[in-house]
């Protein structure tokens, strides 16, 4: 990478910016800080901002988790109760960096449409935490909870896969260059578009077999909302591409993206064992090189692993074809979302 000049956060108020389209550019443009949304460069961000304002959700919208207590009792086997406990613990990691990362990112991207919609995504992140303690509470042991918040302090595999994102995080913050914010982007797209994914089909699994339905529902939410912010770094790197091509390097995408999927993999291998129904080793590093070939395809990167084409997950079809929403499990982009398909293109409601 040529590029590594120091970034700057955006000001608050700058009388001097320039507003007009044809000047903005995703960062390091020098704008009023007006939010002008009557005009609008990136119109994949005002598409977004409908569906996620229109995907608006609250964990109260779920019912069915006191049926799901009892079974995590006295249906659950012991290594699903020891998976279900230790992937929360995973997630609510996960969402707790997002929530926090999310405002500090938002500082350097210099597209008001785009500024929106990762604050709202920064509340979903929430959202989810929200969630998360949720299903702790009703149907976890009150003894255990402690355990599964701070499963990171005794686990190494754990606290090495929170490092390395964290890590990613905390670079750019302590040097704001453009090698590091590159690789903070990088990090992002990766966290949403490869290490929830394993842990979802966990609970599709369980909900194929009639087991914990109600928490199934609950992760169906939060997927529909990752599946946008997947496509929000996917758009944000392809911007980097066009407007700073020094700054951008392939390379280092496939480099990282190797390096999660290996993590993922690893981790999945760690807690999943080797009993769980459909979830064998095989299907876990199969579905994983898949997932990730898609990811890359949004970037219009070949596939890392050519010899993966198909998901392995077959029988979570049938789950697909039962549910309400009209979104793909599988899919590596957001599509056709019922609620959005009102709008007339419009900011205004």
């Amino acid at each position: 990478m040529n590029a590594n000049e120091l970034m700057r956060q955006n000001l608050i108020f700058n009388p001097k910016g320039n507003d007009l389209v044809e000047n903005r550019t995703i960062i390091k443009w020098n704008a009023t800080w007006l939010f002008h949304l009557n005009s609008t460069k990136y119109s994949w961000a005002k598409s977004m901002y409908q569906v996620m304002i229109w995907n608006f959700w609250v964990p109260e919208k779920v019912s069915g988790l006191g049926e799901d207590a009892i079974q995590f009792k006295t249906v659950l086997n012991d290594e699903e109760r020891r998976a279900y406990k230790w992937i929360l613990s995973f997630l609510i990691f996960l969402d707790s960096i997002q929530t926090m990362n999310l405002p500090n990112f938002n500082e350097y991207v210099t597209a008001p449409e785009v500024n929106l919609i990762l604050s709202i995504q920064a509340y979903q992140e929430a959202i989810h935490s929200q969630s998360y303690a949720t299903m702790l509470e009703t149907i976890v042991d009150s003894n255990d909870r402690e355990d599964i918040y701070y499963f990171w302090r005794t686990d190494e595999h754990l606290l090495k896969r929170n490092q390395f994102i964290g890590q990613i995080y905390q670079d750019f913050i302590d040097n704001p260059n453009d090698d590091n914010f590159f690789k903070w982007i990088i990090a992002n797209f990766l966290l949403e578009s490869i290490y929830f994914y394993n842990w979802f089909a966990f609970f599709d699994t369980l909900a194929d077999q009639a087991k914990m339905v109600a928490s199934d529902r609950m992760i169906n939410y939060i997927r529909r909302d990752e599946l946008t912010h997947v496509t929000i770094f996917a758009n944000l790197l392809k911007e980097i591409k066009k407007e700073f091509p020094k700054m951008y390097d392939e390379k280092l995408i496939i480099k990282m993206m190797w390096e999660a999927v290996n993590q993922e993999i690893e981790w999945s291998k760690h807690i999943l064992g080797k009993n769980i129904i459909w979830m064998s080793h095989e299907n876990i590093e199969n579905y994983t090189k898949w997932l990730a070939n898609s990811r890359l395809n949004l970037l219009w990167i070949a596939p890392l692993y050519p010899e993966v084409i198909t998901n392995p997950y077959k029988h979570l079809d049938r789950l697909q074809d039962n549910n309400s929403e009209k979104w793909n499990f599988f899919e590596s982009t957001v599509v056709n979302y019922s609620q959005s398909s009102s709008m007339k293109g419009s900011w205004e409601f």
